[in-house]
């Protein structure tokens, strides 16, 4: 049965400031989950008696079943409505959360998250659509601000956080901190949003939609995690999944273009602003998320850092970006976004070009510098783009717009890391041989060495550690000129968004 289609008035002062900020600490919640695990994966192992690498399914279970979750969130709101789904998202969560803290067996923790990534999938663009209605129209910038800011830090902050807990009280409480949070945020925001609940209809069910969008994005989420490990197409496994991937995905867009009811709305990339808006966000966040995990592993791998110190060495980038993004949201009605997306972009660009520039006697003032300053140019990115994506649909589609490109946002970041850390290790194995090749030439460092008194055993040690953390840091430097060539694509790329409506033109109405 429909409900009234009269659309309640946005809220204002106390009312607006708390429930915004409820709404932002649900999606820093699960955005915050899908990296707080990462760091606790040897103490998982460790404390359920599996290996390491069996231990990578916690973080495996939980990505597979929220990208599946995420572009179906239009779906469950237009069919139970946005506040409703929101509200069940977060219960669920912190109960999934208890159920993981108190696993007995490695089974049961990877089931709980398999269900914790079911629930929370839907939370963050259902957080970000809730935002949009109690924000006056034109106020709409600084509620994404919001949502933007909590998106670009919970994955920093996890890191951090997972690693203090799980070494100074224990695994469990990596799941445990969910549990007020949820709960708490459950019921506030049911308390002061269902009474603006969206409209429903009784959508019939699209089982062969749904069924190919577990097929393709579990197969495709499970070949990103799994591909390094298992040699990529050298594994059977790997070849079987890149097939199924495929053909299922091909199998999904044909289907949902000519459903009636597709789970998924594909019709909305018939919005010129939202293609090249989620386009560029895809490019952007891929390159961003490659660097950010590229970062810590050579600290942890080359540079001699802790886990801790690699996490407090990456969360100086959420500094200006908590500073920067109120400022950035009062300004994407003033100037043209695109112009704001596009300056943020090759600002990133430029600090990958900088970060080109490391060497392994690398202080952790000078590897901090260029987190700092790419803080600064996050909501440039971020806030505009959503902005135009979002803009530009229907407002009936926002729901489904955000599931989409939050979808589109997550599966980048997962194929940029899978490209990014195998590129990586193959780089500087390829680096490695070349450099030991020089310097075993006759004459070469080696003879020198030997001939100055070391043994020939002590001048192989040497060299051979030299050899290694040499070749691992070219390669990161030549990951980082990677990621800035994919920023200058994408900061080119918005021009081909029309510009939004209400944008000033070009010059004139700052």
């Amino acid at each position: 049965m429909s409900q009234s289609h009269s659309t309640p008035a946005p809220l204002t002062g106390a009312p607006l400031l708390l429930t915004g900020l409820l709404l932002g600490l649900a999606n820093f919640m699960v955005v915050l989950d899908i990296t707080i695990a990462n760091v606790a994966v040897p103490h998982i192992a460790g404390g359920l008696a599996v290996s390491p690498s069996q231990g990578t399914w916690v973080i495996t279970s939980y990505s597979v079943a929220e990208a599946i979750t995420v572009p179906l969130s239009g779906w469950l709101a237009q069919r139970f409505g946005a506040v409703k789904v929101f509200v069940f998202g977060l219960v669920g969560f912190g109960v999934c959360s208890i159920l993981c803290g108190l696993a007995p067996t490695f089974g049961f923790l990877v089931a709980g998250r398999v269900l914790q990534g079911f629930c929370g999938g839907p939370i963050m663009p259902m957080s970000q659509t809730l935002l949009l209605q109690i924000f006056p129209k034109e106020r709409a910038p600084q509620a994404l601000g919001l949502w933007s800011m909590t998106t670009v830090v919970g994955p920093i902050a996890g890191p951090i956080l997972g690693g203090m807990l799980s070494d100074n009280i224990g695994w469990h409480w990596i799941f445990f901190i969910n549990i007020p949070v949820a709960f708490g945020v459950a019921f506030l925001a049911y308390r002061s949003l269902i009474h603006r609940e969206s409209p429903t209809r009784r959508v019939p069910v699209d089982y062969v939609g749904l069924g190919l969008l577990v097929v393709w994005v579990g197969s495709l989420q499970i070949m990103l995690d799994k591909g390094k490990e298992l040699d990529w197409f050298a594994s059977t496994t790997i070849v079987v999944l890149a097939i199924v991937a495929a053909i299922g995905f091909a199998a999904f867009l044909i289907w949902e273009l000519t459903s009636q009811n597709p789970i998924v709305n594909l019709r909305i990339f018939r919005h010129r602003g939202f293609s090249v808006g989620v386009t560029t966000l895809s490019l952007t966040f891929g390159a961003f998320f490659a660097s950010v995990v590229i970062l810590p592993l050579w600290l942890q791998t080359n540079m001699g850092y802790t886990a801790t110190w690699a996490g407090y060495a990456a969360a100086f980038q959420g500094v200006l970006a908590v500073v920067m993004s109120p400022i950035v949201a009062s300004q994407v009605a003033r100037r043209d976004p695109r112009a704001l997306v596009s300056f943020g972009v090759f600002w990133m660009a430029g600090i990958a070009i900088w970060r080109t520039h490391f060497n392994t006697g690398a202080d952790f003032t000078s590897i901090i510098m260029p987190q700092l300053f790419l803080g600064f140019a996050m909501p440039f990115f971020f806030i505009p783009t959503q902005s135009i994506a979002l803009g530009a649909v229907a407002p009936e589609e926002t729901a489904a717009a955000a599931g989409v490109a939050n979808f589109l946002r997550v599966v980048a970041g997962a194929f940029a890391t899978s490209i990014m850390t195998t590129a990586w290790e193959n780089d500087a194995s390829a680096k490695r041989s070349e450099l030991a090749g020089a310097l075993n030439q006759p004459g070469g460092a080696l003879e020198a060495m030997t001939a100055q008194g070391f043994t020939p055993a002590q001048a192989l040690g040497q060299l051979e550690h030299l050899v290694q953390t040499q070749a691992v840091m070219l390669s990161t430097n030549a990951m980082y000129m990677a990621t800035a060539v994919v920023f200058a694509i994408a900061a080119t790329t918005i021009w081909l968004a029309p510009r939004p409506k209400g944008a000033p033109a070009p010059g004139g109405g700052h």
